[in-house]
């Protein structure tokens, strides 16, 4: 197999999935269309997240990530933050809850209120697999192996898409979440989380890994500190907004009195 092939196999594993998912979301919009209508919003979110996931994974992008670490952070943001993001917005879940037939939703009920589930989706596990994976990442030798083993670039690629929808999906609900977290306890994991990936670029500004010079070091630390403190701000919004209304005050509803005709014997003189 010849070096242009060994590029090509990485490329083509990681941007299929991402195709594969934007024809499954648009036929599953498609098929609940005779009964109930799908928020247009939502498939452009889909749609997008699919896009710029693939992006960071085939192409031009995709390629220059493997000997500049300024393309490969700008890859991180997108394929572990930006896309993961958008396509949580877009409700999957529900959409599949649509589509599958009764017996078929039962079962993926089933898988979802599991302890297996619930670990998961728990905020701190989540953070645990998707900042814990990065800090494993930059600070060892698997930032330089994955560029030499097709086996691990693809793994490392899925743990940081992966690791990010399941830590975003995991603070903020969208979609139908069984085993769901008080709003303070994923505040506070949310900031510590926050604080892991700051502390992490801010290591690589000074500390980049053997494969890395100082000045795409410093670049490439920047766009993942402030491209990951631009993302983070929207979660923060979207997990305060929800927060604020799940508490607010309900409006009373005014009691309606009813006036009594008044007849002609009781009119007042």
């Amino acid at each position: 197999m010849t070096h242009d092939h060994l590029e090509l196999l990485p490329q083509v594993l990681l941007g299929l999935p991402f195709l594969t998912a934007a024809f499954m979301y648009i036929t599953a919009v498609v098929s609940n269309r005779s009964s109930r209508r799908w928020p247009f919003h939502r498939t452009v979110l889909w749609l997008t997240g699919c896009i710029l996931a693939f992006v960071s994974t085939a192409g031009p992008l995709a390629q220059q990530a493997h000997s500049n670490f300024i393309f490969h952070m700008t890859g991180h943001i997108l394929l572990g933050m930006l896309a993961p993001l958008l396509m949580v917005l877009a409700a999957p879940m529900t959409l599949i809850f649509r589509t599958l037939p009764v017996p078929g939703a039962k079962r993926l009920t089933r898988l979802l209120r599991s302890r297996a589930a619930g670990m998961l989706t728990d905020p701190a596990a989540a953070t645990f697999l998707n900042i814990g994976g990065l800090w494993v990442l930059y600070t060892t030798a698997l930032y330089g192996a994955m560029h030499e083993n097709v086996f691990l670039h693809l793994m490392v690629h899925f743990h940081v898409y992966l690791a990010g929808f399941l830590f975003t999906a995991s603070m903020i609900y969208i979609d139908p979440i069984p085993h769901r977290r008080p709003f303070l306890y994923r505040s506070v994991v949310l900031v510590l989380a926050l604080a892991g990936h700051g502390i992490l670029s801010k290591h690589l500004y000074a500390n980049p890994p053997a494969e890395v010079t100082a000045a795409q070091a410093k670049a490439g630390s920047m766009i993942m500190y402030y491209g990951g403190d631009a993302i983070d701000l929207i979660i923060i919004f979207l997990l305060c907004l929800h927060w604020y209304k799940n508490t607010r005050p309900k409006p009373m509803q005014k009691k309606q009195t009813r006036f009594k005709p008044m007849h002609a014997g009781n009119t007042p003189r």
